[in-house]
C-alpha cells in the first residue's frame, strides 16, 4: 500500500536546520519542484537554486515561494534538460557562484509524450529525464566531491523516479533511440524512470562519499498528467476522476508528494544510503528485476558516458 499512503514524516518539523548548504532542484518552478523548494526555504540553507527552463515562470514560483518564506534564499537558474549547452551553461554558472554543492534533487521530468528526439538525438523522454540529469550531476560530480571531503559533510543526489518504471520495456532500456520509437510512450517513460534508479545505483557505487538514490514519490495531480488529456476519456472526466481520487486518498496532493523526496534529502544518512530505491515516506523497495540488476546499472553508465564524450562532455 505504499504505492498510495505515505507515513506521518512532516517536514515542517522533521527537517533538520540546513543552514550553510546549498542545494539544487530542477524543475523548480511548478508542481513538485516549487513546493520542495519551498519546504527547504523554511529551515535556513545557504542557497537553493531553482533549475528551470522559462525565466518568467520560475521568478513566479521564487515570488510565491518568498510570500511564504520572506528571508527564503532562492535564485534562478536557467536549465533546459533537453539541450547540452543549456546544462553545460547552467553547470558553469552555479559553479563560478559557489564552491560547494549539498544537495542535488534531479526533479525535472516529462511523461507519456509523442515520439521525438532531442537536439542531440536522444528520445525526448530518455534524453530528458535521464541523460539531461546524468550529464547535469557528471559537471557538478567534482564540486559535490570536493564539498564532500568537508568534516560536516553530507552530500546527496536524489533522482525523481517513479512506480512506473515497472513500465520499462523487454531487457528494461533499449538503447537504440531510433527503436524507441516502435514502443509507446508509457513503455518509453517506464523506461526513463528505471534509468533514474540505475543511474542513482551506479552513482552510489563509483562515489561512496556521495549518498545517491532514487524515489517514487507516489501518484501525483500535477501538470505531468496533461499529456494523458489528450488519449484518456476527455480531459474533464480526467480532472474529475483525479481530483475525486485525491480526495479519497488514492492520489496525493503536491504537498504530501514532495515528502519522500524532502525525506531522502534530509533524513539520516546511513538510512537513506541503505537503498537505491525508495517509496512513500521512507519506504524501502527494491523495484523491479531490472532496478536490482547491477549489471545493466553498470551497462547503462558506460553507455551514457560514452554517450556524453560523443558531444564532448
Amino acid at each position: 500500500m505504499g504505492f498510495f499512503f505515505g507515513g506521518g514524516w512532516d517536514p515542517e518539523k522533521d527537517i533538520p536546520s540546513l543552514n550553510g548548504k546549498v542545494i539544487i532542484v530542477t524543475g523548480g518552478n511548478a508542481g513538485l519542484g516549487k513546493e520542495t523548494v519551498l519546504q527547504l526555504a523554511k529551515h535556513d540553507p545557504k542557497e537553493i537554486y531553482l533549475a528551470a527552463r522559462t525565466p518568467l515562470k520560475a521568478e513566479e514560483a521564487i515570488a510565491q515561494v518568498k510570500k511564504t518564506v520572506p528571508n527564503g534564499k532562492v535564485s534562478f537558474l536557467q536549465l533546459d534538460l533537453s539541450s547540452f549547452d543549456s546544462i553545460k551553461k547552467a553547470a558553469n554558472e552555479f559553479k563560478d557562484k559557489n564552491d560547494r554543492l549539498d544537495i542535488l534533487i534531479n526533479n525535472a521530468g516529462i511523461m507519456a509524450t509523442p515520439y521525438s528526439l532531442t537536439k542531440e538525438g536522444y528520445e525526448i523522454q530518455f534524453g530528458t529525464n535521464h541523460v539531461g540529469h546524468a550529464l547535469l550531476t557528471k559537471l557538478l560530480l567534482p564540486t559535490m566531491l570536493k564539498t564532500a571531503e568537508r568534516p560536516e559533510a553530507d552530500v546527496r543526489v536524489i533522482n525523481v523516479s517513479s512506480v512506473a518504471h515497472t513500465r520499462a520495456p523487454n531487457g528494461g532500456i533499449i538503447f537504440s533511440q531510433q527503436d524507441l520509437e516502435k514502443i509507446g510512450p508509457w513503455a518509453r517513460y517506464g523506461q526513463a524512470k528505471l534509468a533514474n534508479i540505475l543511474h542513482a545505483r551506479e552513482l552510489q557505487r563509483r562515489y561512496p562519499a556521495i549518498t545517491a538514490t532514487s524515489i517514487h514519490p507516489g501518484v501525483i495531480m500535477t501538470d505531468l498528467y496533461n499529456p494523458m488529456q489528450k488519449f484518456t476519456f476527455g480531459a474533464g472526466a480526467f480532472t474529475t476522476f483525479m481530483k475525486g481520487a485525491t480526495k479519497a486518498g488514492f492520489v496525493y496532493d503536491v504537498p504530501k508528494g514532495t515528502r519522500n523526496q524532502l525525506w531522502c534529502a534530509t533524513a539520516d544518512r546511513e538510512t537513506v544510503r541503505s537503498s537505491w530505491y525508495w517509496k512513500p515516506v521512507g519506504i524501502k523497495a527494491p523495484g523491479t528485476q531490472y532496478a536490482q540488476d547491477e549489471q545493466l546499472a553498470r551497462k547503462l553508465w558506460d553507455w551514457t558516458e560514452e554517450e556524453l564524450q560523443k558531444h564532448g562532455c
